[in-house]
């Protein structure tokens, strides 16, 4: 299986016991054979995502090589679970060990809640590592405004980082009863979180404001609440007004049909008082063929 041999050239690096990150990146298309695949580790929990059908007996092989790998590392998975993301419902199983319904894992020292039974999402998207970085590293005596915050991460890494507030605004409720479970466990106080539309909610956003850095995460695609081409401009025109001189913008898109320059011109067109810094790099496992294809996380500035 020539799959399976381009894999175990790749999966030679050492991996931390508690850590979360992705260990097999196959959608990058550099890992030939394994194309449809990716391959998660959520403290000695492994996750391998289907994006397309693949046959059974592949999966036993491909389940048995990471629990032979892993015990040859001394570090033996509590399970191995298999997520079929190409079905209705992307159904999980459990194909070695018995998977928690909740796992706390590591990034950067802080603690993440993940779910693995979880649908599609399980708490923590591991290619936005750097991104949570750069926030941590820059929130310091900061007030944050961070927009689609899911579970908070985002507002994890800044508070972690010294951020004097973070208001937390997301439309699910369990995303952010999540966020606050993240927050107290890593004893982390001054996030505020609330359930709300965003599109109904600018003028409570400018009374809690002005900000200092703002964080825009949105979904590439959320049914008729947010489409990226309707409802990211509508979001852009409104940086100005949430904020004063001198702050700064983490606008993110993972949509691998548009660009970076989408995101650039969109902002050049409705909020031209943002000027573009730079484009944050992904972390190193998440190397792609098409590198305008993977995750855009990009910088801008007020003047």
């Amino acid at each position: 299986m020539e799959w399976l041999k381009n894999i175990q050239k790749y999966l030679n690096r050492p991996i931390s016991p508690l850590n979360s990150e992705r260990i097999l990146h196959g959608r990058g298309q550099l890992v030939v054979g394994a194309e449809t695949i990716a391959i998660d580790w959520f403290a000695s929990n492994v996750l391998v995502t289907l994006y397309k059908e693949w046959p059974d007996q592949d999966v036993s092989v491909l389940a048995d090589y990471l629990l032979n790998q892993l015990k040859e590392w001394q570090l033996p998975p509590t399970s191995i679970a298999l997520q079929r993301r190409y079905l209705k419902g992307a159904p999980t199983e459990v194909l070695y060990g018995e998977l928690a319904d909740e796992i706390w894992a590591q990034e950067q020292g802080l603690q993440y809640r993940i779910n693995l039974k979880q649908h599609q999402n399980h708490g923590l998207f591991l290619d936005m590592a750097e991104g949570r970085r750069w926030v941590k590293e820059r929130a310091q005596h900061k007030r944050v405004l961070n927009l689609f915050s899911y579970t908070c991460a985002f507002s994890v890494a800044a508070l972690a980082g010294g951020a004097d507030e973070v208001i937390n605004l997301d439309m699910s409720k369990g995303a952010l009863a999540v966020g606050r479970k993240n927050h107290a466990k890593n004893d982390l106080t001054g996030a505020r979180f609330f359930a709300h539309d965003l599109f109904n909610s600018w003028g409570k956003l400018k009374r809690l404001g002005p900000y200092d850095l703002v964080i825009v995460d949105p979904p590439s695609f959320q049914g008729s609440s947010f489409t990226l081409d309707s409802h990211y401009p509508k979001v852009i025109r409104r940086l100005c007004s949430l904020t004063e001189p001198g702050a700064e913008f983490l606008l993110c898109l993972n949509a691998p049909e548009k660009s970076s320059e989408f995101l650039i011109d969109l902002v050049a067109q409705d909020a031209p008082e943002l000027r573009f810094v730079s484009r944050l790099p992904n972390p190193e496992v998440f190397a792609d063929k098409y590198p305008e294809k993977s995750l855009k996380v990009l910088h801008f500035s007020r003047e």
